[in-house]
């Protein structure tokens, strides 16, 4: 086994949900705290020991997808994979165009699985850990018990085995992925009024739309995007109105009805 490649692996997936997740923690609910509370999605705050169950099976995840990324670079899997390492096989068109290949997919699997996961008859096996984060934080973006994780982790496969890939790929994209998770467990909106209306915004997943998520366990199930959601009908009928609720609320008025 390449013990160096897995900590390798470990080191970077960890430091970046660490330095990510700390800015937003620190910024959000430290620093900024007592000016910004009237501004939080849900007015209560998370207690200490949801933040260490968060960070706990946080670390859990990273250590499965280190394992995941591991075992796809084994001598007897890599060659049937589809990574490559020159640019130049696929062009630099092929490089870019692919990232939003990749969120699309990406976001569409996710969907489906996630949907999967909220079945009552698995619900309780995959699911309930990253669901007991009622009132999510940054922390609680990689927060999935292990069988969940496996699941969540299975999307680097399928990229691996049907999508020519370059090395660099996987590297930025989760880059990517993971700042924008924990702007989904942020426990803040940073979009502005109104941009849920729009053209683009109402395709679009924020963080008050996960939010929700996390505190009715119903609806709103996409990653990046609320495509499947408008399409299939598991929008939340109040996330418009809500949305609207929220960014029109001013300090000394903190309920949302």
């Amino acid at each position: 086994m390449n013990w160096n490649l897995y900590f390798n692996v470990l080191y970077h997936l960890g430091s970046r949900y660490l330095l990510i997740a700390s800015i937003g923690f620190l910024l959000f609910y430290v620093v900024l705290r007592r000016k910004i509370l009237y501004k939080k999605i849900q007015q209560r705050q998370p207690q200490n020991q949801d933040y260490l169950r968060e960070i706990g099976f946080s670390f859990i995840t990273i250590c499965i997808a280190g394992f995941i990324i591991l075992a796809l670079h084994h001598p007897k899997v890599a060659p049937y994979t589809t990574r490559y390492s020159n640019i130049n096989k696929y062009g630099y068109v092929y490089y870019f165009l692919l990232f939003p290949v990749l969120f699309v997919v990406h976001d569409t699997y996710f969907y489906f699985t996630h949907r999967l996961m909220h079945h009552k008859a698995i619900f309780r096996w995959f699911h309930l850990v990253h669901h007991k984060s009622t009132n999510p934080s940054p922390w609680a973006a990689y927060a999935f018990h292990p069988l969940e994780a496996l699941v969540e982790q299975a999307i680097t496969v399928i990229f691996y085995f049907t999508i020519p890939i370059h090395v660099t790929h996987l590297g930025i994209f989760f880059l990517m992925s993971i700042v924008y998770n924990i702007y989904g467990h942020l426990g803040y909106e940073l979009y502005p009024r109104g941009f849920n209306r729009t053209w683009v915004g109402k395709w679009i997943n924020t963080s008050f739309s996960h939010n929700q998520h996390h505190q009715y366990f119903r609806g709103n199930y996409g990653l990046y995007f609320l495509f499947w959601d408008r399409m299939l009908g598991t929008i939340r009928e109040d996330y418009d109105s809500k949305f609207e609720e929220l960014k029109t609320r001013e300090a000394g008025n903190t309920g949302l009805s």
